[in-house]
């Protein structure tokens, strides 16, 4: 049997694998999932996701399973135990806007009538994009919807959110589907 043809950053690491295979670009609109995949996203800055996979059980652990209403109220003692936690990536500016976030993340529950999951993917119009992508090389790393997205995350006091990192948000959570035109997840 061949094997099946899927996006070229997945290279061959069972992890990687699974998360292209049964998670990335899959449409999600659980409110939990979405914070947990802005903050991985964050984390990511700088580094491979496949470091942020690698750690992603031990960040579930160490953000009280990405609670925003728990991960709000960490102070400068869970700012300390999360420096010291040697399962997730040990960056105080990192870790200092996952709180942040989680506080904006709850700010957004009360501002916006339709709450973070409409609001996040109102940048889409509420359905998934599906994008032709012939190769990964068109696959670019921003679009004007993540510009949009970052820029109106960052007026309501996210950080860590830049186009490029709000780009591969939408990507992960299906907000965009870019598996390129080969892989045997393509739809449409």
């Amino acid at each position: 049997m061949p094997a099946r043809s899927r996006c070229g950053w997945v290279g061959d690491d069972p992890l990687y694998i699974a998360y292209h295979d049964e998670e990335w670009g899959r449409p999600s609109r659980d409110e939990r999932h979405l914070f947990e995949m802005l903050t991985l996203e964050g984390a990511q800055a700088g580094l491979s996701w496949l470091t942020i996979l690698r750690k992603r059980e031990n960040y579930r652990t160490a953000f009280a399973g990405f609670d925003p209403e728990i991960v709000a109220r960490f102070d400068e003692v869970e700012c300390a135990r999360l420096l010291a936690d040697k399962g997730i990536v040990r960056n105080r500016a990192k870790i200092d806007a996952t709180i942040g976030n989680a506080k904006a993340w709850l700010k957004l529950r009360e501002q916006e009538p339709s709450g973070p999951i409409a609001y996040l993917w109102s940048f889409v119009d509420g359905e998934p994009r599906i994008n032709n992508r012939r190769s990964l090389a068109d696959v670019p790393a921003e679009t004007a919807e993540s510009k949009a997205m970052s820029k109106a995350l960052k007026a309501k006091g996210f950080r860590f959110v830049g186009p490029t990192i709000c780009y591969a948000f939408m990507q992960a959570t299906g907000m965009v589907d870019d598996h390129i035109d080969d892989c045997f997840l393509r739809r449409g």
